[in-house]
């Protein structure tokens, strides 16, 4: 194997393990209530009580799950991360008009969260989104 091979496995090696203390966050789920429906991927859920939770601790897929159970939907997502550590949980949302997306989740005292891979349904919007959270909490 050439040097550059070595190279690229050593930095995905590197890069898996940087994103391990994210995964044991999120296998735990983390918890947050939306007062507006909004879409996950491209499925629209309403308002309510949701959990997020990696599906298993090998895939990057999240569920997305109304605490009824009524609503659930599978979305991807990739690793994420910000300059500061977060004062606090947190889940963003990304809104065009009248539409808000599911954009990433924060976990409190981390510099890494996760974001939410946008659907086909968010990435055909026009124009500019802004962006708003909600408080999140950890199981």
């Amino acid at each position: 194997m050439n040097n550059v091979g070595k190279v690229l496995i050593k930095m995905r090696l590197l890069s898996l393990l940087s994103v391990m203390p994210l995964a044991a966050q999120v296998d735990n789920g983390v918890d947050f209530t939306a007062s507006f429906p909004f879409f996950a991927g491209d499925v629209k859920l309403p308002a309510g009580d949701y959990k997020v939770a990696r599906l298993d601790d090998t895939s990057d897929i999240l569920q997305i799950q109304n605490r009824n159970d009524l609503h659930s939907v599978l979305v991807g997502f990739t690793p994420t991360d910000s300059a500061l550590p977060h004062r606090k949980s947190a889940v963003t949302f990304e809104k065009y008009g009248n539409t808000d997306y599911l954009d990433r989740v924060w976990i409190e005292g981390k510099e890494y969260g996760i974001r939410v891979d946008p659907g086909r349904v968010e990435t055909a919007e026009e124009g500019s989104a802004t962006q708003h959270a909600t408080a999140a909490g950890g199981q």
